[in-house]
């Protein structure tokens, strides 16, 4: 199937994300995950209705439902409204009554990556390297890591894309961080911010190390005095 995205899709994920929306997800049977106390769970119409984790969401007023998906395209013409919730909990059918709020949403939480693949909805494979084995696998990971940067600072030179809503400062680059701790996650990226700060101190931008190579470049091909420019290139940019 080909999807025609408009040019700003980019900037609509961005300002999306901030939503806590989502563009792609695996399809996923339509369970209930973990209610957690720190998202204020006592105000979710979902919690207040009575969802509880591992409940097995059947219909949404009579509308049957088979996978989590399904559930947004029910709730966005219901909004503000009651509905009735058709659930399977311990083999047993039930019917809740909830209320669905102005974003059209209820409140229900994903059940965590391993459950889901303990439910069978999908599979998750681990793959582990050798000590040895690690060193070329680490350098075509970083490569990757790398074009796939090169190509999204492309589009963030590019205002058509809109892609310019999604950078960030020191706040941003902190919010990457998962709420856990995790020494993968951590490791990923500092790797990652690692190869970011290669690539930009490459650029031919005078005050970086690329803007001195770019100068002597000049400098060595047009003959000038490469000490005597760099120097004063050096005060320029200060």
């Amino acid at each position: 199937m080909t999807i025609n995205v408009p040019v700003n899709l980019i900037g609509k994920l961005v300002e999306s994300r901030r939503k806590r929306a989502y563009m792609f997800m695996e399809r996923v049977p339509s369970y209930v995950g973990e209610y957690d106390k720190k998202y204020g769970m006592d105000t979710l119409g979902g919690y207040k209705a009575g969802l509880r984790k591992m409940d097995l969401i059947t219909a949404i007023d009579s509308t049957p439902v088979n996978f989590y998906d399904e559930m947004s395209s029910i709730l966005k013409d219901k909004k503000n409204t009651p509905v009735v919730l058709s659930i399977i909990r311990n083999d047993q059918p039930l019917t809740l009554n909830a209320r669905v709020d102005a974003d059209g949403k209820i409140g229900i939480p994903f059940l965590t990556d391993e459950e889901y693949a303990n439910l069978g909805a999908y599979k998750i494979e681990k793959r582990e390297y050798s000590f040895l084995a690690a060193f070329p696998a680490g350098v075509k990971k970083s490569i990757e890591k790398l074009k796939a940067y090169i190509d999204q600072f492309a589009l963030i030179l590019n205002p058509e894309t809109e892609a310019y809503k999604g950078v960030g400062g020191f706040k941003a680059m902190g919010s990457v961080f998962p709420t856990f701790w995790s020494w993968e996650a951590f490791w990923n990226i500092t790797a990652f911010l690692s190869i970011i700060l290669a690539f930009m101190n490459l650029l031919p931008i005078p005050a970086l190390d690329g803007g001195h190579v770019m100068f002597t470049l000049y400098e060595m091909v047009s003959g000038a005095n490469p000490m005597k420019s760099f120097w004063n290139m050096r005060r320029w940019s200060a």
